[in-house]
């Protein structure tokens, strides 16, 4: 049975940030009420706090790549789900405060993936000026409203709603980028399979020779794509790292299933971020007669029937 839809968002605040513009995109402002939390962390601790209902939070960029706050938030503490994505096409402009103009810039400051997105034109536009970091895009549209910088890069409504103008509008050195943003929420009924799904994971290996491929095997020989993996420190020693992977299907497919129950057998740790509609525009590999779920109740059955010794 499906759960009760959230109610309450925080999202990457303040008031203007992308993650606002992906969470207006995905539930219309008459179905939930808008939190912004001051950071990632935050935003998800409000979910584990039982302040908010789901989050929207940043988990990758087409340029940038992961969101380490995101990846590490959803790796450590108590368990939450992936429930959905949303995509964002992201584009940003120099503002600053009506009147200014660029001879006028001596500080900018926007998130580091802003930065970075945007650094040949900022080196184009502000020569001689030294990007400074901000917790978000909408934050340092803030700053520069309250007057500690000069300008901010920023999304058009962050510029709007801190009432700055457009010193240079799309500033991205490769127009186009897109942002992965996740909904999650606390542990509950999962979305229902819709046969283009992506399931999403957090798995620990030992530091032993063939442990990276011992956790791939399990995947390939089941025929499942992966659509993302990437490791990460667990901080406890070097050697020892853990691997965020997104791969196609839902738990509730017998190959995925299979594959997860074996991961759980020879991974150090396993944890189950979710399973959920997949919205990037694409479709799932088509399944191999050998990898369907006929196919694998049919090979359970005999082996049910070969213990038994009715072979």
């Amino acid at each position: 049975m499906p759960g009760t839809p959230p109610t309450r968002y925080a999202f990457l605040g303040p008031e203007g940030t992308f993650a606002e513009a992906a969470l207006i995109s995905a539930v219309a402002p008459p179905e939930g009420a808008r939190y912004p939390a001051a950071g990632v962390p935050a935003a998800l601790a409000a979910v584990r706090a039982g302040d908010v209902d789901a989050a929207l939070v940043p988990l990758e960029n087409s340029v940038e790549g992961s969101v380490p706050a995101t990846m590490d938030g959803l790796a450590d503490g108590d368990p939450l789900l992936i429930t959905r994505e949303v995509f964002l096409t992201v584009s940003f402009v120099l503002a600053g405060r009506p009147g200014a103009t660029l001879a006028d810039v001596r500080s900018v400051a926007s998130h580091p993936h802003a930065l970075a997105q945007t650094a040949g034109s900022l080196a184009r536009l502000l020569p001689g000026v030294v990007p400074l970091p901000a917790t978000s895009t909408a934050e340092a549209a803030r700053q520069v409203a309250a007057g500690e910088h000069d300008a901010a890069v920023c999304a058009p409504i962050a510029a709007e709603r801190y009432g700055l103008a457009a010193l240079a509008d799309d500033v991205a050195d490769r127009p186009g980028a897109v942002t992965r943003f996740v909904l999650v929420a606390p542990p509950g009924p999962l979305p229902e399979p819709t046969g283009n799904d992506k399931t999403s994971l957090v798995a620990v290996v030992g530091d032993r020779t063939g442990a990276l491929l011992d956790l791939l095997g399990e995947f390939a020989v089941r025929g499942i794509s992966l659509t993302r993996i990437e490791s990460r420190p667990t901080r406890e020693r070097l050697g020892v790292y853990s691997f965020s992977l997104d791969c196609e299907g839902h738990v509730a497919d017998a190959r995925v299933g299979e594959a997860l129950s074996a991961l759980h057998r020879v991974c150090d740790d396993l944890r189950f971020l979710g399973s959920y509609p997949r919205t990037d525009g694409r479709h799932n590999k088509p399944v191999t007669p050998v990898s369907t779920d006929a196919a694998f109740g049919e090979a359970a059955g005999w082996l049910e029937r070969v213990r038994a010794g009715r072979v």
